[in-house]
């Protein structure tokens, strides 16, 4: 079914668990009746795909503390459509091989570059951690899919929110 509302979950994943995060975030989106979900690695989103989303949930695994290059190159790549952005949601989401390994940073490396284009950034929900977003070490495990979820319900929802 073709919704007019969208979400954009992307992400890069070298080792297959921020895909998992990504897979698991868009289940949540999925879950609001007006809202279309596009489910794409960084790599193969479209500047239409940007433009045309209501909303984005961005994740990467930590690399030094920020984001993959390959995210980064998807912002990138997309500046020339910056005024395009304004007023929508942003949500960011990492993987981490290591308990104290920079998850936070690169959660907040992503809530940069969304900053820069003009949007709304939103953590994950009270009733999930609260916090900046939903983050895992290794591959996501039964409680962070319950979180990542709820980032994509909260998202989604809030998408129809500000359009109405």
């Amino acid at each position: 079914m073709n919704k007019s509302l969208k979400v954009l979950v992307t992400y890069f994943s070298k080792s297959g668990n921020t895909k998992k995060l990504a897979q698991m975030i868009a289940k949540g989106v999925k879950d609001v009746e007006k809202v279309d979900c596009i489910l794409k690695p960084a790599s193969k989103v479209t500047k239409d795909d940007f433009i045309s989303s209501n909303g984005i949930i961005a994740g990467s695994p930590v690399y030094f503390g920020t984001m993959a290059a390959e995210l980064k190159d998807m912002f990138d790549r997309f500046v020339g459509v910056r005024k395009k952005m304004g007023d929508k949601i942003g949500a960011a989401f990492v993987t981490s091989g290591d308990e104290s390994g920079g998850k936070e940073t690169t959660i907040m490396s992503i809530i940069q570059a969304f900053l820069i284009y003009g949007m709304i950034i939103v953590g994950d929900p009270l009733d999930a951690t609260g916090h900046y977003g939903v983050a895992c070490i290794g591959a996501p495990d039964k409680e962070t899919e319950k979180n990542a979820i709820k980032l994509g319900r909260r998202v989604a929802n809030l998408v129809i929110k500000l359009k109405n």
